[in-house]
């Protein structure tokens, strides 16, 4: 979501009221057509200059609505020079409920004598039909409701660049804090190796679960592992493995670790592992084959090293020279 340097909000405040106006034995009024019955002043409030009434033409305005009833809201009386309403008519029948009603699409301009409205608002004769129920008692009851534009407020204002500053995310070094500080642990792995005597990790099920799906496996089913909250992991050297849960915690790689980090992301079957190994090894090939681990994946792993080879073969970047180059020059060889 952009966020803007300067911005404005404009509020417009509207102010709405309602009318009833009854007329009762509506059918002896004796209007012709075009002439006018206005009801009694009204307004929102007692303090509010804004004078209103409603007016109607009981025999319609004009020749072309002789056959309706013509309603309209008039403003009697303004201290602006215009105002801004919206409007809304209706009929009260004989269970008080709202029918026939009509409203303005749109907040219409008043000045102080002008009027809006509906110069065809009913037909007469549906209106004096009893069986439609309008006229009970031959009383008319038109129900008005009016919406009018106060003011329109506008706040403007700068926001900060370090309001809006994302703090650097720290779920790597959090998370590697949590690993080190072996706070809510809940399993343990115990490094055993012929050169060295044993060594305990403490860990966090969820998340090595999370990371490879032996773990996930392991801990999801009721094996030994599971049930004791310890695996034993042999013929690893400790500095090892404790570089492999660093990267499960924290995603991090460096040269040194990325080739013993692979060999141990595939035999756990941590595919992610596995996958941002071959690809920290492919950007930074020429560090990592000067390490300890790159000779032992040389010597060790074969089929690791040819998919490691692969992706060297496929990648984007500049040819990687190689310790000992083959004495033939073969065009196009990336390593």
């Amino acid at each position: 979501m952009p966020v803007a340097e300067n911005w404005c909000h404009t509020q417009v405040k509207v102010v709405k009221f309602n009318y009833m106006w009854t007329i009762n034995n509506f059918s002896f009024c004796r209007e012709e057509m075009g002439e006018v019955l206005k009801s009694s002043t009204f307004s929102a409030g007692a303090s509010d200059k804004l004078k209103w009434c409603l007016r109607i033409n009981p025999k319609g305005l004009d020749e072309e609505s002789r056959d309706y009833l013509s309603l309209y809201l008039l403003l009697v009386q303004c201290a602006k020079s215009e105002v801004r309403a919206k409007f809304k008519f209706s009929i009260l029948n004989a269970k008080r409920e709202e029918t026939k009603a009509m409203e303005s699409q749109r907040a219409y301009r008043f000045v102080q004598g002008k009027d809006w409205g509906f110069k065809k608002f009913i037909r007469r004769d549906f209106l004096l039909d009893e069986s439609n129920g309008l006229l009970p008692d031959d009383r008319l009851s038109i129900f008005c409701e009016v919406s009018v534009v106060a003011e329109t407020v506008n706040v403007t204002g700068q926001t900060s660049a370090q309001q809006f500053k994302v703090p650097p995310c720290r779920l790597s070094e959090d998370l590697s804090a949590l690993f080190e500080s072996k706070q809510f642990s809940d399993c343990t792995l115990v490094a055993t190796c012929k050169s060295n005597g044993p060594q305990i990790f403490h860990v966090h099920k969820a998340i090595l679960a999370a990371r490879s799906r032996v773990f996930h496996a392991m801990f999801e089913h009721n094996m030994t592992e599971s049930e004791r909250n310890e695996v034993a992991i042999d013929d690893v050297e400790p500095d090892v493995l404790r570089e492999m849960l660093c990267f499960m915690y924290t995603g991090t790689l460096t040269a040194e670790n990325a080739c013993v980090t692979l060999v141990l992301a595939d035999l756990y079957s941590a595919e992610q592992l596995r996958t941002h190994a071959i690809n920290y090894i492919n950007v930074n090939a020429t560090e990592v084959m000067n390490s300890e681990g790159w000779k032992d994946l040389v010597k060790e792993h074969p089929t690791l090293l040819a998919e490691v080879f692969k992706a060297l073969a496929t990648q984007q970047t500049p040819p990687v020279v190689l310790a000992a180059p083959p004495k033939k020059r073969i065009k196009h060889c990336p390593y």
